[in-house]
């Protein structure tokens, strides 16, 4: 598992940091795991795609107020659970939205779970991933340097391959929603499907 060490920084830092690296999710229906090859940064009370934005702490966001490293569950549209990696100190509420993997273990339980077989599809989006690894509102809160949800070491990947775009689907931000904060594996065939806007053509090493 990754140390504490690890998550103790801007989420600008973590997201691209986090590709290469393998969540997993151990349950009593088996242990299912992915390779992180697109993740998306959300910088705290000044980013306005962020939900702690303004510095608001409600009974959904109060994890990230704590100590990095930890799991921030949430539901999107009522039904779909969302995966994100706590980042910074205590009271610098970040965090790193963690979009698509590549399956690498327990792929029969994952493709159960969502009920299919099609590889490329089992993880590729956020709601996706959680539905493939079990991962629910009940894993909110859960310590990722030492629970049954945790990311591990995995390859080291360049910063020319790291491709950088806006984030998705937050329109609502304002000018923050320009920000290059989607940080994806290029050419990866397990990255999320996207619109053309999002689909640049800068990478990490060029900014």
């Amino acid at each position: 598992m990754l140390p504490r060490e690890f998550y103790e920084r801007d989420a600008t830092e973590v997201a691209p940091a986090l590709l290469g690296k393998v969540l997993a999710h151990r349950t009593a229906e088996g242990t299912a795991a992915g390779v992180i090859v697109e993740t998306e940064a959300y910088a705290g009370p000044w980013d306005k795609g962020a939900h702690s934005y303004g510095g608001k702490k409600t009974a959904r966001t109060a994890i990230q107020y704590g100590p990095g490293g930890f799991a921030y569950v949430y539901l999107i549209y009522g039904m779909y659970c969302c995966f994100n990696a706590v980042v910074s100190l205590p009271e610098q509420p970040q965090c790193v939205l963690v979009r698509a993997l590549r399956p690498v273990a327990g792929i029969d339980l994952m493709q159960k779970r969502r009920r299919t077989e099609n590889l490329l599809d089992l993880c590729s989006g956020p709601g996706k991933l959680c539905a493939a690894l079990g991962i629910t509102r009940a894993d909110n809160g859960g310590d990722l340097c030492g629970g049954a949800l945790s990311i591990e070491d995995g390859e080291l990947v360049p910063r020319e391959k790291i491709g950088v775009s806006p984030r998705v689907n937050i329109d609502y931000a304002g000018e923050c929603r320009d920000y290059l904060w989607r940080y994806y594996l290029r050419d990866d065939p397990f990255v999320s499907k996207v619109p053309g806007r999002y689909r640049s053509a800068l990478t990490l090493d060029r900014l």
